[in-house]
């Protein structure tokens, strides 16, 4: 059973009060808010060090955007979920705090607990479920790893942040009951089940009310009726109101160093609009944060461990990524082709654009700076040698996306990358550097004491004579010169989002004839955007005049595209055609990209981009057999499922990913994966689908807590593709007996009998969900266990019920209460395939 942490309340917080005691308000005021966009401010006269805070969660990026050390890629949020396996969870956790301390972090920014409410979430990629209990529980695991290192995790985002339109603006509007029995579960059972030392406020507001500025959810329910002793913080420009947010339980405005408390908040403290013990409280909690992690004793410790930690791409890190990616994978169709040694086949096909350009991870802050990206073509050929074809597949992106670096050669040193020159309004230089990346960002990343007006980038390109795709990323006044050519263009960004400037920028790229070898020199006018002028502008929004948003100044992300151009869709539909005639099994790697799971942005459908669909089923109709391997995180539709033979949902994989999905595909390691989100059998065809919000900015979870397979399970909507919890593996099983037991404590779980009857060891995920008495209730997830089981052998697997799932929220008490007696408990392999019902009666 899970043995709960009980916090302390005040009475741990009020072991800092004397420290409280010896600062200014001033000096109190100007540690709540960031001192950069990833830092802190110290105070030596109390003996803080100042703190660092880093994005995660799908590595430890560091305090630059663009351009960092390069650091550990790993397996995406629902990869890891999807293993149903509290150990990997902890394992992720333990390798994010070695990530944060060898770069000197004392706070990762994740995990992302918001569910996945609709399956066109674009940040969903991040997040680990569609179920409470499975995301609260794997959070718990990956806080409990990161902080037994003395790292802060960060739950993100608080609360009822389930989709990215407008989300900034967006209101949330949600009942009680859901909020309390869906939306803060997985806070809650982080809070109590692993202690966890921070948390975020949302962009959104809940019920009309700014994240940011929330009393009843961050004063009353998080602090006050979880006895909760963590630091709230809020998301980067979230913070709306100076006064409602200091009182409204946030302890922290990020990012800084200007923003809507500083002066402003020390103004209303003299004005009696806040306590000074109300800033007291936020520095308090700060302190406890910086002490937890090592930021009250200069974090000497902190550095001298940071030493022995293994390299991003050590041969340990690969060994866990390439691992924790694989035991993620999902078998969701399998007809015997798969695996593939053991289908004795001479010859493999391996088509598709995401087979030899896999994407390894989401877009917007989740992106990081690896050491490698590995392809699926990589992973296979190392395994499988000249057995392997590779036919490229149709394009899947219709954005430009920043030039490979290996593409270009700074001409100032000889090294892949740019040469980047910064110059004021009036020509003078701010700054000459290389860059080995082909993207830089301006105003985020840099220290220039002056804002510059242009950039100048240049590079020669290993190109061919003939044609190239050549173009620019980020607003301003573009001209390009190659080769004799010249091509210009003015982008401007039209969003109402200002995250977007780094996460979405404008973009355009032409196909240019150039000779072979071409040095580029791209020209950038610099123009930031107004966005006091732009969001202001807009009375739909409904934007507080002193709103974060509006310190925005950034310009945000500026970057080269180059790359040879690209062969058309017919062309490349009927080379792999041929590939697949000529092989044994054809393996199609299909999926998104980060335009569709990213930050920012939602998706609109969850079709495949460009013509893939297509591509599958003519290869589909050419090959003896067909695996499709799906390099996507969320649910995608899949027309061609009655032709193919085996279906494998990668997800993103992380920078071992190539290396992963060869070894899953060959057998080397199983993909004991489950589903961690209900698979729609059409667009529409879900509880939840909507992400757009109204003319007054509204977005209705009237599905109340009937969200993902609750909702299929009540007959909502027609019968999903797949459903949660579902998965394959490469063994097969017999379910025996099962009976509730109930411990000393009165606590439930049921034994289950089951037996591998395959012919290989493998791992199965036994799964029990609660159908309660009453009727308006619905079915949910209350436990599951994870078993090894030798080929053959018969174990008895204790799957243990989580009382909290037993109980709902009265709205006309405000109080919970214990679900009616009675009900059964489902044991299953997924809700599409029951073994079991036990009788509470």
């Amino acid at each position: 059973m899970t043995e709960h942490i009980q916090t302390s309340g005040r009475t741990s917080l009020a072991a800092y009060a004397p420290l409280v005691e010896r600062l200014s308000l001033e000096e109190k005021v100007h540690l709540l808010t960031g001192e950069t966009a990833f830092t802190l401010p110290g105070n030596d006269r109390i003996g803080l060090a100042p703190l660092a805070f880093s994005d995660g969660p799908t590595g430890v990026r560091g305090l630059k955007f663009v351009g960092g050390d390069a650091v550990a890629l790993f397996p995406n949020a629902t990869l890891i979920a999807a293993s149903w396996d509290d150990g990997i969870a902890e394992e992720v956790g333990r390798m994010l705090s070695e990530e944060a301390r060898r770069q000197h972090i004392h706070v990762v920014l994740g995990p992302t607990i918001n569910l996945h409410r609709t399956p066109l979430g674009g940040r969903l990629f991040e997040a680990y479920s569609e179920d409470p209990y499975l995301t609260g529980r794997t959070a718990a695991a990956c806080v409990r790893g990161m902080q037994a290192n003395g790292t802060a995790a960060c739950l993100k985002h608080l609360v009822a942040n389930e989709s990215e339109t407008l989300r900034n603006f967006v209101d949330s509007r949600v009942s009680e009951t859901a909020l309390r029995e869906l939306y803060l579960l997985p806070f809650e059972m982080a809070v109590q089940d692993a202690g966890a030392w921070s948390m975020m406020a949302a962009y959104n507001d809940v019920n009309g009310v700014p994240a940011t500025e929330h009393d009843r959810v961050q004063n009353r329910i998080v602090k006050g009726e979880w006895g909760w002793d963590g630091l709230i913080m809020s998301d980067w420009f979230a913070t709306k109101r100076t006064v409602a947010s200091a009182n409204g339980g946030l302890d922290l405005v990020m990012p800084g160093p200007d923003g809507p408390w500083g002066e402003k908040l020390v103004a209303a403290v003299r004005a009696g609009e806040v306590a000074e013990e109300t800033v007291d409280e936020h520095v308090e909690r700060l302190l406890r944060l910086a002490d937890r992690t090592g930021g009250l004793d200069r974090g000497e410790g902190h550095r001298a461990w940071a030493s022995r930690l293994p390299a991003p791409d050590s041969d340990r890190r690969k060994e866990q990524l390439r691992r924790i990616a694989a035991r993620g994978m999902t078998v969701v169709a399998n007809n015997g082709a798969l695996p593939l040694d053991e289908a004795g086949e001479c010859s493999v096909a391996l088509i598709g654009r995401h087979g030899l350009d896999t994407v390894d991870m989401g877009g917007g802050s989740a992106q990081v700076n690896p050491p490698y990206q590995s392809t699926v073509a990589e992973g296979l050929r190392a395994l499988l040698g000249d057995r392997v074809t590779v036919a490229d597949g149709v394009a899947v992106r219709s954005r430009p996306v920043a030039a490979d670096p290996s593409f270009l050669t700074d001409p100032a040193t000889g090294t892949p990358g740019l040469e980047v020159a910064l110059l004021a309004a009036d020509g003078t230089e701010l700054s000459r550097y290389h860059s080995g990346s082909s993207a830089i960002s301006i105003g985020w990343d840099d220290d220039l004491k002056r804002t510059p007006a242009t950039a100048v980038l240049t590079t020669t390109l290993a190109n061919e004579a003939g044609p190239v795709l050549l173009g620019a990323i980020g607003g301003g006044r573009w001209s390009l010169a190659a080769g004799g050519q010249e091509i210009s263009a003015e982008l401007r960004f039209a969003g109402k989002d200002p995250g977007e400037t780094m996460i979405r920028p404008p973009a355009f790229a032409e196909v240019v004839e150039l000779p072979a070898g071409a040095t580029v020199t791209a020209t950038v006018a610099l123009e930031p955007v107004d966005w006091r002028e732009l969001l202001l502008g807009d009375p739909s929004l409904g934007l507080a005049g002193e709103s974060h948003l509006l310190d925005m100044s950034a310009m945000g992300l500026t970057a080269l595209v180059a790359a040879p151009a690209p062969r058309p869709d017919d062309e490349l539909i009927a080379g792999a055609e041929a590939a697949a005639r000529a092989a044994g099994t054809a393996v199609v790697v299909v999926g998104v990209t980060e335009e569709e799971e990213t930050e920012a942005s939602d998706k609109r459908t969850l079709a495949l981009p460009g013509r893939q669909d297509e591509l599958v089923a003519r290869v589909a109709a050419a090959a003896e057999r067909t695996v499709v391997v799906v390099n996507a995180a969320t649910p995608v539709l899949m027309p061609w499922l009655p032709d193919v033979d085996a279906v494998v949902v990668a997800g993103l994989p992380g920078q071992e990913g190539g290396h992963a999905v060869a070894a899953v595909l060959t057998g080397e390691l199983e993909p004991t994966g489950r589903l961690v989100t209900t698979y729609p059998a059409a667009d529409g065809a879900a509880p939840a689908w909507d992400v757009v919000p109204g003319e007054d900015l509204g977005l209705s979870y009237d599905d109340g807590t009937a969200i993902g397979y609750r909702g299929y399970h009540a007959g909502a909507v027609p019968e999903p593709l797949f459903w949660f919890g579902h998965g394959l593996g490469y063994g097969s099983w017999a379910y025996g007996s099962a009976a509730a037991v109930r411990g000393g404590d009165g606590r439930l779980g049921v034994d289950v009998e089951l037996t591998n009857t395959s012919a290989r060891d493998s791992r199965e995920t036994v799964q029990a969900y609660l159908d309660p008495a009453e009727a308006d209730q619905p079915i949910r997830l209350v436990g599951h266990q994870g078993v090894d089981v030798p080929a053959g052998a018969t174990v008895t697997v204790t799957v243990d019920c989580d009382q909290r799932l037993f109980r709902r929220w009265n709205e006309s008490t405000g109080a919970w209460e214990q679900l009616a007696p009675g009900g059964e408990l489902v044991v299953a392999r997924g809700l599409g395939d029951v073994r079991a019902r036990v009788s509470l009666g």
